[in-house]
């Protein structure tokens, strides 16, 4: 036992020297981003930060041309990067991307599982495929991506002691509900179960898995609906955004009147959301696992 801590002892000392997570692989879902002030998004923060950090990432979207701009922006940083594009809920999508990985790379470090979007509806008034289809990506998408890459994460000898993880985003709504988002709320209170039984199956092969639940974020799901965002699902369009919402950019910085239920009195940026990415990624969260980390500026306490 004092041998094995003295080697991970030396690992995260070697690693943290070349940068945080130096030659590790991550995949990162959800990479999409909206041309506004402040929400870039979290998927392509995370992206871009994973990279800077010496991670060579796989960066995926539902668009590969959005996903593959976030890729050049890697490169043209001098980091390692390329880009999957596809549904995370189709059924070919998880051995795509695991296969890719590995032909491309060689090996898995590191899964954040971020894609995701709201389809809101009154619970009196929700269809089920508006329940069906959020379900399907936030909880088993994110499943079905894990068990793909399982044969190269449960790893036994001495490739145990490399840092793994998976990061799963859940969200207050999964915490303590939200109205007009059963679905929602649902489905991100069951990724932190998920994320619990990963950390108790695979903590023996040294995986850690935690889930970042955020809060107030400016993103395209937090943006005025009114800005017409949408995203197609099943041939159909859903919009995104909470209406009435003030447009990105004007809640900056701080104005405690008019975010009275955060004590840090401003939403948070997607550089702030990744960060918390990065954080439960990297050796500096190394006995870390099984853990929700509420990033939401105090709402909710």
């Amino acid at each position: 036992m004092a041998e094995r801590l003295e080697q991970v002892a030396g690992h995260l000392s070697n690693t943290h020297s070349r940068g945080l997570l130096n030659g590790e692989v991550a995949i990162i879902t959800g990479t999409y981003f909206q041309d506004y002030k402040y929400a870039k998004g979290i998927g392509r923060s995370a992206a871009l930060l994973f990279a800077k950090e010496g991670a060579k990432v796989v960066v995926s979207d539902l668009d590969e041309k959005k996903a593959q701009v976030v890729v050049d922006e890697i490169k043209a940083a001098g980091g390692d990067a390329f880009a999957v594009g596809g549904d995370v809920g189709s059924e070919e999508f998880p051995k795509k991307i695991v296969d890719a990985t590995i032909q491309k790379f060689g090996k898995i470090n590191h899964i954040v599982n971020n894609a995701g979007f709201t389809y809101d509806r009154m619970l009196h008034t929700m269809p089920d495929d508006a329940f069906d289809i959020i379900m399907k990506i936030h909880v088993r998408a994110p499943f079905r991506l894990v068990r793909a890459a399982a044969p190269y994460m449960r790893l036994k000898g001495d490739d145990r002691l490399a840092n793994r993880s998976i990061v799963n985003v859940s969200s207050v709504a999964g915490l303590h509900g939200n109205v007009g988002q059963a679905n929602y709320a649902a489905a991100k209170a069951a990724v932190t179960g998920f994320t619990k039984t990963i950390a108790k199956e695979w903590g023996a092969f040294n995986v850690r898995a935690n889930t970042v639940a955020y809060g107030h974020v400016l993103t395209r799901l937090t943006a005025a609906k009114e800005s017409g965002a949408t995203i197609e699902i099943d041939g159909k369009k859903v919009a995104l955004g909470v209406p009435g919402a003030k447009p990105a950019g004007t809640s900056l910085p701080a104005d405690a009147k008019s975010f009275p239920h955060i004590p840090l009195a401003r939403p948070g940026t997607a550089d702030e959301a990744a960060a918390a990415m990065l954080f439960l990624a990297s050796p500096l969260a190394s006995y870390v696992s099984g853990h929700t980390l509420e990033v939401t500026g105090g709402m909710g306490i």
